[in-house]
């Protein structure tokens, strides 16, 4: 018989991709995976946009009426980096998670690989501890110049998995933000919400404890540490990076409680793994006084409808 309310150990990894280079950001990610997994960790979440990149501080040669050949190069180099799913990425991502013996969660930049193959999507993808790919979110809504480069998800991936340590899914950014895109993952039953990011603000802190309370949920937290140093300086369009400070993201990782406390971090201005112990029993304790798709909520006045059905360019 299942354990009704089973603990496990969360990892929260706090890293620098091997920026623009899949094969070596999924070696990093595999060895890190194993990392985790000897401390114990039944969960491990990476950053969003991990492999191959999360190209902050670069234009893509565009503004408002017109594109740079040189943008157009950078944009190359970035889909020739982006992975297929599922592929060879895919495959060795969960060999890791089979090896792990662990859930592993991590942001990915997806080649689209049914219609065109021309559009990216910034993707959060599930594997299992026997290996399998569980799903995977796209990202609804890319933000401000991410929607350059981004193409928008839909809601067939709104994931919440159903597994034997919880009910595990999320939402990427500033999807967090979207005050209906989080109902939609609360009302699947979200017990561990997955919150990998690319903001690094004091801000953010207040938006995961929010989350955490909200739902009554756990809220991993996770971002990378990258300096500017960490980018190839053959990369189209690298003199932009010049006006940019030399950390270009310091983190800000961390794990909450599902009444707002936090577990673990927040980490700034490192590298490191964040761990903390997930009882699933404090997720019943916590709605004992709010349920927000429970005794919390007036379905009489409010309904959401969600649109779960795939969108097809044709």
């Amino acid at each position: 018989m299942n354990n009704p309310h089973p603990k496990t150990i969360a990892a929260v990894v706090q890293a620098a991709p091997v920026l623009f280079d899949r094969q070596a950001c999924t070696a990093k990610a595999c060895q890190l995976a194993a990392e985790a997994s000897s401390q114990g960790a039944g969960l491990i979440l990476f950053p969003e946009a991990f492999i191959p990149a999360y190209p902050r501080g670069f234009t893509f040669g565009t503004v408002v009426g017109s594109r740079s050949p040189a943008g157009r190069m950078l944009w190359q180099r970035y889909w020739e980096n982006a992975i297929d799913v599922p592929g060879p990425e895919t495959q060795r991502l969960g060999q890791a998670a089979h090896d792990a013996r662990s859930f592993l969660a991590i942001g990915v930049i997806e080649r689209d690989s049914q219609y065109s193959r021309g559009t990216l999507y910034c993707t959060l993808l599930y594997f299992g501890p026997d290996g399998r790919l569980l799903g995977k979110h796209r990202k609804l809504k890319p933000t401000a110049a991410e929607r350059l480069i981004w193409g928008e998800g839909d809601g067939s991936t709104l994931t919440v998995l159903d597994t034997g340590i919880g009910k595990i899914g999320g939402l990427i950014c500033w999807e967090n933000y979207m005050p209906l895109a989080r109902m939609a993952m609360y009302a699947k039953g979200v017990e561990i919400y997955l919150a990998p990011t690319a903001d690094s603000r004091d801000t953010w802190q207040a938006t995961l404890r929010h989350i955490a309370c909200e739902g009554r949920c756990f809220v991993l937290g996770c971002n990378q540490y990258v300096t500017k140093t960490m980018y190839p300086t053959d990369l189209p369009g690298i003199e932009e990076l010049e006006s940019q400070p030399e950390v270009m993201c310091r983190g800000g990782s961390a794990i909450i409680s599902p009444l707002g406390e936090i577990l673990a971090g927040p980490l700034f201005d490192q590298e490191g793994i964040l761990y903390a112990e997930l009882d699933l029993a404090e997720v019943i304790r916590s709605k004992f006084d709010f349920d927000v798709v429970g005794h919390y909520a007036r379905p009489d006045v409010f309904s959401l409808q969600v649109n779960g059905e795939a969108q097809t360019s044709g």
